[in-house]
């Protein structure tokens, strides 16, 4: 560089400060002039963001994961200097806007808010719900609980089920035929015979009660005294000599308050708090109270307590003992010895048999059974064999367990209905939501969506009081339980790569749909910060999560498609985010798998279709991607034509492609194969440049982010890791001649063919090195290098990728590639 040349900036610094100088002595007298020159501006630009659809626009809304260049080229050149391969150099700005849309045809519609994601969320998310689509519609005849097999169940979860009173020395007599001693039986009958008093902590409908009976009744001879479950370990003031005591501490009261004063509101308008007298909460200073009184009086005690906050502590402590369930099987077995006693020898076996059926197992929608649950089949399978029941009659017997489990779960959830002393509670029914929604997913993303909903109906509980989080409350390990859920290693797909994760599951296929429709059909006031959540959900750019809320909402849009068409799909549809909207579209598709529902979720999209508005318009041709809210997969590419029609907006065209692959991606393929084809022959620029937009995007999107929501073959999974243009022919082989000329006619259209010819080049740079892939590309170039100008224009393509300096294409496989369109030359 020459010495000018290094002056130069010094007299371009020196001129740039003379006027930086003046700049404070200037603002005033220059600030009317440049207020009414900013007006002016500010009003061009606003009557241009205001003209109509059809106006050429500068870029298009979404675009491109990669914007793709030509192999070979500097990474830096603009992609407006590259002309179309059979147009003039200069275009004009007439075509601008056209090139760059093509240019960025491949990228997803949500590239920059998180995207789409892998289609392992959206099958798991799908499975989650299809066990209870089925499901029978059941209503019990009596509520509360009764006393079955000496096991203490309740359906209702309503008040106490029994008061204070000794157990009847036969109920006693009929517990000894039919226990089965859990893991540990004995070393609990040591250490109660030790020390006198013990704390059973276990799930709800583990057995505990009967462990405990079992317990007590061995060491006093069947001497046992219930106590009345209103009443506090430190209020007890009496105990019976030489008798058992069995008291049961209910969900509502482990979460007693910290042992100080909570604050009160005032009730004025100053809001101004005074202390409230928190209850007292149970210690091992209360139990040792309680064990020297039945010490004195040569009497046992058997406190229950349920998994959680509560039983984590008392199982570090002296009492603590965790009592774990006895296997099902042998439940089952012992109540039908029991019961079928004087029926034929073969009828155990029988009974046996039956149980483990197809149908029964379905209808019962349980991994495995709680003691309770078993001893009630045992029951109903007994009564089936005497022919008082019928197989339906059984099948739908089975089906009440998981409503039971649901309807206790939820009933009384937010007592005692005010806060602070309603948040464990409400922590907990919000956790079991947050299971059911996210069912198979992470256990981090699951928690925090329930401490969400925890928060949202803690405020509608009591919207004047402000609520936090606990942090060191139930531990991660222990909470899994309160939601009958196991927590274990999985893989978490992201699409691009799956990433091992710890996923809890419900212990059931049927708890999703059973807890959801307990929630939104039982009770109502829940609906609203559950919406409030879902919304929520479905404005997060993670895939993981909003996925797995709208595959929820549109299930409750299909039980109650009024309220959630206004409270849920219209707000999404209507916001200002594009994740938002695809989750309305996603909504949509879910609710209209409900073939009751599906006319009027066609009928909504065709009103957004004739109203106009953009938003609305774009879910609604987000909405046809799935193929299922017009009826079929050929209805829904009449629709999306129709919007592409009408419109005449490019936007919207480049979202209407990207509905059109999800399509080719789905179980109908040849049907839009051929839809395209024929596009082609109508004439219409419109649809043509659909296709070619079409075309792009599948040949650089992989398929797994065009998942949908219907069932797919099995051989298309094993290929979704893999571009769509080539998945399908791998998946449909007699579709590949039809793809292969879809894909010629883009590469030899001059407004598309430098966008295509981009996006084949990523493509053949990814299949190097898999050799399943690379044959597939392969047999591609093959069909598609039919002239002499197919064959030049690929060969040039693979010799700039060759010698592409950042990336360059491995010589075995451009050789492999470069024999390949050399072959097509021979067909």
């Amino acid at each position: 560089m020459s010495d000018q040349d290094g002056a130069a900036p010094a007299r371009d610094a020196t001129a740039r400060d003379a006027p930086a100088r003046e700049a404070p002595r200037d603002a005033a007298r220059n600030a009317p002039r440049d207020a009414a020159r900013n007006a002016a501006r500010d009003a061009a630009r606003n009557a241009a963001r205001d003209a109509p659809r059809n106006a050429p626009r500068a870029a298009p809304r979404d675009g491109p994961r990669d914007s793709p260049r030509t192999p070979g080229s500097s990474p830096d050149a603009p992609d407006d200097d590259r002309p179309p391969e059979d147009g003039p150099e200069d275009g004009g700005p007439e075509q601008q806007p056209e090139d760059r849309r093509f240019d960025q045809a491949g990228r997803d519609p949500l590239s920059g808010s998180g995207g789409t994601g892998g289609s392992g969320t959206a099958q798991a998310a799908r499975r989650t719900f299809a066990a209870g689509r089925a499901g029978r519609s059941i209503s019990f005849a009596t509520d509360g609980q009764y006393f079955e097999g000496n096991y203490f169940i309740s359906q209702s979860g309503g008040g106490p089920a029994v008061l204070q009173g000794p157990v009847h020395a036969e109920e006693l007599d009929r517990l000894t035929s039919v226990y089965c001693e859990t893991s540990g039986y004995q070393r609990m009958k040591r250490r109660l015979r030790e020390r006198g008093l013990l704390v059973l902590c276990g799930e709800c409908g583990s057995g505990r009660t009967a462990t405990a009976l079992a317990l007590l009744s061995e060491l006093t001879g069947n001497r046992v005294i219930r106590l009345d479950p209103s009443c506090k370990v430190h209020e007890i003031e009496e105990v019976t000599g030489g008798h058992g005591h069995l008291l049961e501490i209910t969900p509502e009261d482990e979460g007693e308050g910290s042992g100080g004063a909570l604050p009160e509101r005032d009730g004025g308008a100053g809001g101004r708090s005074r202390p409230r007298r928190a209850r007292a909460v149970l210690t091992e200073l209360h139990l040792d109270r309680l064990r020297g009184k039945l010490a004195e009086a040569g009497a046992y005690g058997i406190v229950l307590v349920e998994s959680g906050d509560l039983a984590d502590r008392m199982l570090r402590g002296r009492y603590g003992v965790y009592c774990p369930p006895p296997p099902a099987e042998q439940v089952l077995l012992r109540h039908l010895r029991v019961l079928l006693r004087n029926e034929p020898p073969d009828a155990l076996g029988e009974a046996l048999e039956l149980a483990a059926t197809p149908d029964v197992k379905e209808a019962l929608g349980l991994a495995e059974l709680r003691p309770a649950e078993a001893a009630r089949l045992a029951d109903h399978l007994a009564r089936h064999l005497r022919s008082e029941l019928t197989h339906r009659q059984l099948l739908d017997d089975c089906g009440t367990f998981v409503r039971a489990q649901a309807r206790t779960w939820f009933a009384g959830a937010d007592n005692p209905g005010t806060l602070p002393e309603a948040l464990p509670s409400l922590g907990t029914a919000a956790f079991r939501i947050a299971v059911a929604v996210f069912n198979g997913s992470a256990h981090s993303l699951t928690a925090e969506a329930g401490e969400r909903l925890a928060a949202e109906m803690a405020a509608t509980l009591d919207p004047g009081t402000a609520v936090g989080r606990r942090l060191f409350g139930t531990h991660a390990e222990v909470r899994p339980a309160a939601a009958r859920a196991v927590v274990e290693d999985a893989e978490l797909d992201l699409g691009d790569a799956r990433v091992p994760v710890r996923a809890i599951s419900f212990q059931g296929d049927a708890l999703p749909t059973a807890v959801l429709r307990e929630v939104w059909h039982g009770h109502l006031n829940v609906r609203g910060p559950l919406v409030r959540w879902l919304r929520s959900l479905c404005g997060d750019p993670r895939p993981q999560l909003w996925v797995r809320a709208s595959v929820a909402a549109g299930v409750l849009c299909s039980w109650d498609w009024v309220h959630g068409a206004g409270e849920l799909i219209g707000p999404l549809a209507r916001s200002d985010g594009a994740v938002q909207r695809m989750a309305a579209a996603t909504a949509l598709a879910e609710a209209a798998r409900e073939p009751a529902v599906r006319p009027a979720v066609h009928a909504l999209l065709k009103d957004w279709a004739a109203g106009g508005e953009p938003d609305l318009v774009s879910t609604a041709v987000m909405a046809h991607g799935y193929g299922m809210a017009a009826g079929s997969v050929s209805a829904s590419l009449d629709a999306l034509a129709q919007l592409v029609r009408s419109e005449e907006d490019p936007d919207l065209t480049a979202l209407a492609a990207f509905s059109v692959a999800r399509l080719l991606a789905g179980p109908e393929p040849g049907t839009v194969v051929r839809r395209l084809a024929d596009w082609l022959l109508s004439g219409r620029t419109e649809t043509a440049d659909l296709v070619l937009l079409t075309v792009i995007k599948a040949l650089g999107t992989r398929t797994t982010f065009l998942w949908g929501l219907q069932d797919t073959a099995e051989p298309a999974a094993r290929h979704d890791r893999k571009p769509l243009a080539l998945a399908v022919p791998a998946t449909h082989p007699p579709l590949a001649g039809g793809i292969a000329a879809l894909v010629r006619h883009t590469l030899s259209t001059a407004r598309s063919g430098q966008a295509a010819l981009d996006t084949l080049g990523t493509l053949l740079r990814r299949s190097a090195g898999d050799a399943e892939q690379r044959e597939l590309a392969c047999d591609l170039l093959r069909r598609i290098a039919v002239e002499r100008r197919d064959r030049d224009r690929l060969r040039h393509l693979l010799a700039g990728m060759v010698r592409d300096r950042d990336e360059p294409l491995d010589k075995d496989d451009a050789r492999l590639m470069w024999d390949a369109v050399g072959e097509g030359g021979g067909r």
